[in-house]
C-alpha cells in the first residue's frame, strides 16, 4: 500500500534554514508535493514537483523554498531557507496517482 513519511520539520528561529524529506513507497506518482496548515487555516499548496520535473511554488514562498526529487529514491525534499514566523504550519506530503495520498504531516515552528 502507499505510505509517505515525512521528517525534518522542527523549531528554528526566524532567517534560518530547515529540509523536509517525504519518503514514498507503494507507488509511482505523477505529482509530489508539499502543503501547510496554520492554526485555523485551510490546508495550502506550498510547492509541487511532477514526474517530468515541473514545479510550482505557492507566491509566499518563491525565492526561499526550493522542491527537488530523488527518482531512484522516491523521496521529495524541500529546502526552507529565510524562514518567517509566517511559515510556522503543520506541512503535509501529498502524492497524486489518481488520488491524492498524504502523509502525518510535520510541525514547523519558526520564532520571531
Amino acid at each position: 500500500q502507499v505510505q509517505l513519511v515525512e521528517s525534518g520539520g522542527g523549531l528554528v528561529q526566524a532567517g534560518g534554514s530547515l529540509r523536509l524529506s517525504c519518503a514514498a513507497s507503494g507507488s509511482i506518482f505523477g505529482i509530489m508535493g508539499w502543503y501547510r496548515q496554520g492554526p485555523g487555516e485551510q490546508r495550502e499548496l506550498v510547492a509541487s514537483i511532477t514526474s517530468s520535473g515541473a514545479t510550482n511554488y505557492a507566491d509566499s514562498v518563491k525565492g526561499r523554498f526550493t522542491i527537488a526529487k530523488d527518482n531512484a529514491k522516491n523521496t521529495v525534499y524541500l529546502q526552507m531557507n529565510s524562514l518567517k514566523p509566517e511559515d510556522t504550519a503543520v506541512y503535509y506530503c501529498g502524492a497524486w496517482r489518481t488520488i491524492w495520498y498524504w502523509g502525518q504531516g510535520t510541525q514547523v515552528t519558526v520564532s520571531s
